[in-house]
């Protein structure tokens, strides 16, 4: 499981400065939930997820909402005593884990803690993601009734023999049952699928594709697998038992899907991310890409309020005594650099449809983007989306599906000294 960064010693109080407020109100405020739990953990798993075998004493999956709701009041607490001025919530994500092992009552009864001391706006996005196995009608309906208004099925795969080296616990059909629920309840649906999946062929990747898009989602995330140190398929690699990951097959996969998904009238607004339309974009994640503030709730949860940053303690039985001892569950924070923003500023807008602000760069990185552009890897243009030769005739550089491929490399390119 990931180590969480380093950082400075939090405040047991949370006490946010003056400063990261000030300007509050130029920014959204959204909400991170952390539903930590699952029913089996899946091998390529990295996150900060626990089975009930794994939980120990001093957690429990059925007083988590009550701790994560009296994190809310806390957060609330925490900005009223740095002054900020007040904000309704504009998206609203609960994440894990799968959030919907919990009772839907016990995520609803959160979302209502952050209506009653923030307001939730009327246009809100709220999602929760979700195994196609772990919903019920009446549960979506419950969410759908509650305030939720979109739902992410982790569906990875339609093909049996990629779920099972995933160890995904869900069949191809239920994926298209919990779809047509979700429907009914009134809900949006995205999918989020993998591609990369050792003995995952072409077809294979192909066919979930197609039966991705015969859902009629408005939302499809595809990510390449990544197989982190310490998972058990890490094991299995590194014992010759699946073979190793191809990022020639990686980068077929992600223009076979692009190709596909842009087919079927969905447009791509982030490398690994493609809507329908725009008001079916993933608000929540486009309010982490462009650096507003939000707030997360629960164990390992980070947080970004006006340049500062922390992150919880991870494990659930940390998390409950940290709240039960009226203490701020945050293990550490800290205040990026001047040079550590930048290059985060430019890792998240580059890989954004919209493109990379060519005010954001200096004059030597502004200098660098003609050469990418030479090389196929992205188009300089202006407010209107003209392509333009050169940085002082343009306002943003944009990627081209080539430079998809290899953004984070570009990033490195052009900071370089």
């Amino acid at each position: 499981m990931a180590q969480l960064p380093e950082g400075d010693p939090a405040p047991a109080d949370g006490a946010l400065t003056r400063e990261s407020v000030a300007d509050a109100h130029e920014r959204s405020l959204s909400f991170y939930v952390h539903i930590p739990f699952c029913a089996v953990r899946c091998g390529y798993c990295d996150f900060n997820t626990y089975t009930a075998t794994e939980l120990g004493h001093g957690a429990s999956q059925d007083t988590y909402a009550l701790a994560a709701a009296r994190e809310v009041d806390f957060s609330s607490e925490v900005l009223r005593r740095a002054g900020a001025v007040p904000r309704e919530l504009s998206t609203v994500f609960f994440g894990g884990g799968t959030p919907t092992l919990l009772p839907a009552g016990d995520l609803v009864m959160i979302l209502e803690r952050a209506r009653s001391l923030y307001g939730v706006a009327p246009d809100a996005e709220v999602t929760t993601e979700a195994n196609p196995d772990s919903v019920t009608p009446e549960s979506l309906a419950e969410l759908r009734a509650g305030g939720f208004t979109r739902v992410s099925f982790g569906m990875q795969s339609a093909v049996p023999h990629v779920l099972s080296t995933l160890d995904r616990t869900h069949s191809p059909e239920r994926v298209s049952q919990a779809v047509q629920w979700a429907r009914d309840a009134g809900l949006d649906v995205s999918v989020d699928l993998i591609y990369g999946t050792p003995g995952e062929s072409i077809a294979d990747w192909q066919a979930s594709l197609d039966a991705a898009l015969a859902l009629e989602p408005d939302h499809v995330s595809a990510y390449s697998l990544i197989v982190e140190p310490g998972t058990k398929l890490a094991a299995q690699m590194r014992r010759g038992e699946v073979p190793m990951v191809d990022e020639d097959d990686h980068a077929e996969k992600y223009e076979l899907a692009d190709v596909v998904l842009a087919d079927a009238g969905f447009s791509w607004y982030e490398v690994s991310n493609w809507a329908r339309s725009e008001k079916h974009q993933a608000r929540h994640n486009v309010a982490y890409w462009r650096n507003q503030d939000w707030w997360g709730i629960g164990p390992g949860a980070h947080s970004h309020i006006g340049g500062i940053r922390w992150w919880n303690v991870k494990h659930p039985s940390a998390y409950q005594q940290r709240i039960d001892a009226g203490v701020s569950p945050a293990l550490a924070r800290e205040v990026p650099s001047a040079d550590a923003r930048h290059l985060e500023n430019i890792m998240l807008s580059i890989r954004l449809a919209s493109g990379l602000p060519v005010s954001m760069l200096s004059l030597s990185e502004r200098g660098r983007l003609p050469g990418f552009v030479a090389r196929g890897l992205g188009h300089i243009v202006d407010g209107a989306g003209n392509e333009k030769p050169t940085p002082e005739d343009g306002d943003r550089f944009t990627l081209t599906l080539k430079g998809r491929l290899l953004a984070d490399g570009l990033v490195l390119e052009l900071i370089e000294n």
